[in-house]
Order: C-alpha cells, then sequence, then structure tokens
C-alpha cells in the first residue's frame, strides 16, 4: 500500500485546514436552519462569499497603515502554523510538530487575535475600536481559562505536547474518564463556544452593533481583506474543533502509518465527528437565547471555575 512521506502528510494537514472549513462553517448554518424550521443557506454558500470577496475591490481607509493591510495574512499565516502543531489527521508528529506544545500553539492564536485587534484600531473607525477593545476583553478572560484547562490535562497525562497528549488519551480509558479530564473538556467546550462567536455571546452573524464582537472589527475591511478574514474565522473554527476532538474527547480515528488509505479515512473521519459537534453546537444556539454583554463574564468565569475543579480533582485523587 502506498504510504505518503512525512511532509506530504503535513501538507494534507494544512491543505484539510484551507478546504474544508469553510465547509464545516457551511454545514453548521444550514444545521442551524434546519432545526429553526428554514432552508437555509447552502453549505457551500461560505466558497462563494469567500470567491466573491476575493473579486472585489479592497477599499483603504485614510488614516490606516501598513499594519491594517498586512493583519489579514498575519492571522491565516497564524492559523496555518497551527494546522502543522497538532494532531488533524496523524497520531505520529510530523515534521515541526514537536516545535510548540499546547501552549505554544494557543500563543500563536493569540498572535492572530492581536494583529486582527490591532487592525481595528488603525483604521480609525469607531465601531471597529468597540469591537477590538470587546475581543480584547474577553480574551483576557479566556486565555486564563484554557491555560488551566491544558495544566489539568497536561497533569493527567504527564505532558503538554499535543501529539503526546492524543497517544496518552488512545491508550488510557481511564484518563479519559476521569473527573479531571471531563471536567477539563468541559471547559474548554464553554471557551470554544465563545471563541466561535456562539451562544451565549453572540450570533455569528451579528446585524446588530452593540452586540457584535468579532464582526465589528472587520467593519473597514473590503474585498481580498474581508476574504481572507472570513477564510481565517472558518479556519480558526476547524483548529478549535479538532483540538477539542483529536486531542482532549475522541482522539481516535487518525492514522497511524502514513498510507493514502488511512489519511484518507482519518479526513472522513475528522470531518464526521466535527459535524456531530456541529449538530451539538448548533442546538445550543439555536434553542438558548443570547445573553447580554455585561453578562459575558459570568459566562467566562464559570468555565474559569471548571477548570480550576478539574486541577482540584487531580490534585486531590479524585477517580
Amino acid at each position: 500500500m502506498a504510504t505518503l512521506s512525512p511532509i506530504l502528510v503535513q501538507a494534507a494537514q494544512v491543505l484539510c485546514l484551507l478546504l474544508l472549513s469553510p465547509l464545516l462553517t457551511g454545514c453548521i448554518a444550514r444545521l442551524e436552519a434546519i432545526i429553526q424550521g428554514r432552508y437555509g443557506p447552502s453549505i457551500f454558500q461560505v466558497y462563494r462569499d469567500i470567491l466573491k470577496l476575493f473579486r472585489k475591490q479592497a477599499i483603504i481607509p485614510e488614516p490606516s497603515s501598513w499594519i491594517f493591510r498586512a493583519a489579514p495574512f498575519v492571522a491565516c499565516g497564524c492559523y496555518a502554523t497551527v494546522a502543522t502543531l497538532i494532531p488533524v489527521l496523524t497520531t505520529y508528529p510530523l515534521p515541526g510538530a514537536t516545535y510548540g506544545d499546547i501552549l505554544g500553539g494557543a500563543f500563536v492564536l493569540a498572535l492572530a487575535g492581536f494583529a486582527t485587534a490591532l487592525a481595528a484600531l488603525d483604521s480609525g473607525s469607531q465601531y471597529a475600536h468597540i469591537g477590538s477593545s470587546r475581543a480584547v476583553m474577553v480574551g483576557v478572560l479566556v486565555e486564563p481559562t484554557l491555560i488551566f484547562v491544558f495544566f489539568s490535562v497536561a497533569f493527567i497525562t504527564g505532558t503538554d505536547l499535543p501529539y503526546a497528549l492524543n497517544a496518552a488519551l488512545r491508550h488510557s480509558a481511564a484518563d479519559v474518564l476521569r473527573p479531571a479530564h471531563v471536567l477539563a473538556a468541559a471547559a474548554f467546550f464553554m471557551m470554544l463556544l465563545v471563541d466561535t462567536g456562539r451562544i451565549p455571546i453572540e450570533s455569528s452573524s451579528a446585524t446588530i452593533e452593540f452586540g457584535m464582537i468579532d464582526d465589528a472589527r472587520l467593519f473597514e475591511h473590503s474585498g481580498p481583506w474581508m476574504a481572507l478574514y472570513k477564510w481565517g474565522g472558518s479556519m480558526k473554527q476547524f483548529l478549535l474543533y479538532t483540538v477539542f476532538l483529536n486531542v482532549l474527547l475522541l482522539p481516535m480515528g487518525l492514522s497511524s502509518s502514513g498510507s493514502v488509505a488511512s489519511v484518507a479515512f482519518a479526513i472522513v473521519s475528522l470531518f464526521a465527528k466535527m459535524l456531530a459537534l456541529g449538530v451539538v453546537v448548533a442546538a445550543i444556539e439555536t434553542t438558548f437565547a443570547k445573553l447580554r454583554l455585561y453578562k459575558i463574564t459570568e459566562f467566562i468565569g464559570t468555565g474559569l471555575l471548571v477548570a480550576l475543579i478539574a486541577i482540584f480533582a487531580y490534585v486531590v485523587g479524585v477517580g
């Protein structure tokens, strides 16, 4: 059976991120429409929107600088870099995967958010400034929670390398079912809802300025730059789903040999798991009312408390 070289498999991981992330966003939008009793858009609508934006002319705000123009490329580059650090398709580390641990990948994602917030400030738009400040406020609250989540999982498995985390949990069902790990996964899922703009904070397609966070930062972007941001938003969601599924929750279905058949099966398995998670997310977003903006801290604070309890459960040896 034909076996792919590690470099080709690494390229396949990045291509999966680039090509399948808009499809995941489109599938979740369609699922939400079905739950709401609507027909909804095509699952390929995100691709059409991105291509349409690439064909349009970009308008540059007068007070902006090179930061405004470089930020979309920095953000997309960060997302592509994270895809080389985490187990997207294989159980064994690929070239470059050992250059960063799970916290390093989180810092790269934070760099993408920082570049986007900086571009919003550089645009000179008041609404973009509001969205940037809100995003930074949420990030300040979310990042400590994620750090505690990664610490608790690292304590359980004895490592903080994503591939090693995957291997440790894959070979020990007892560790997956430990109360500390279950609580850590629950806290990460809560932060996943926050970072992807789902319930309970805002709608991923919000149109009311007072409730917008991520979309408000992009008010002054247009054309190809807006296309990159739309694409990048789908890539970020894809990466967070991958970490949750392949590192924390269901670390199975990955290729262990690098053969063409096993890599193809890993792609299908990963997307199937993402669709199952998307059903849960769509059901939550559709059936729960949005929280007001000042309630954000309470929700994220609850997630932080769950992550702290996970560490406490590990320290006292529960389970």
